[in-house]
């Protein structure tokens, strides 16, 4: 499962992605609880805004759980109670990049390995995302990344330790992206969580 990516800079989001960076800055590594900046679409057009990564924030957890929603398996997002209900009213999102990255083990250790684009251009993965009501009557904004198993894929099966269930983020090609965060449909948007072709993929130095 990815745990750490990098953001886009806030030049690529306009290059790349066409929005308005939010106000917000951000860090250049993006870890549980960090915020990092979104795409959503809700009828107007796609914008940007800002929102912690991990779909139940650490503060939003019940006294003495400890979990991790970072990744939501496409297998069960429509099922578990932490996604069902933004999967069925289709919270879709954008999480742009410029990598993830991900652990190997081919050396017989973890290596965290950098994974992008083979052009090295930035590029989007799938999400949801959730609005939260705080205490003092403002609403933060929280997301989670699809994923997908990868036991045969070229690239993302050399990750993960051995013997692990291989998994992958899923990249929507930017052709696509507006089809995707326009989607209200959860068999058309079950369409879209398929694998990415290896040889447009690359492991970054």
């Amino acid at each position: 499962m990815c745990v750490n990516f990098i953001p886009p800079t806030r030049q690529q989001l306009t290059e790349y992605f066409h929005v308005d960076p939010p106000e917000e800055e951000w860090k250049p590594d993006i870890w549980q609880d960090y915020r990092a900046p979104l795409i959503i679409d809700t009828g107007t057009g796609p914008f940007a805004f800002m929102a912690s990564y991990g779909f139940i924030p650490k503060v939003h957890l019940p006294p003495g759980k400890r979990f991790t929603t970072m990744n939501a398996r496409a297998e069960t997002v429509g099922q578990l109670h932490s996604y069902k209900s933004a999967w069925h009213q289709s919270q879709l999102c954008l999480v742009p990049m410029q990598a993830f990255v991900e652990p190997c083990y081919e050396t017989g250790k973890n290596v965290w390995t950098r994974i992008g684009m083979a052009n090295g251009e930035p590029f989007a993965v799938a999400g949801m995302w959730r609005g939260w009501q705080e205490r003092d009557g403002t609403t933060s904004y929280s997301f989670t990344q699809l994923t997908i198993n990868a036991d045969d894929h070229p690239l993302m099966k050399r990750m993960h330790k051995p013997g692990d269930e291989k998994r992958s983020l899923v990249i929507i090609p930017q052709g696509q992206y507006a089809n995707w965060l326009q989607c209200r449909s959860q068999e058309v948007a079950r369409s879209f969580l398929t694998s990415f072709p290896a040889d447009l993929m690359a492991i970054q130095g």
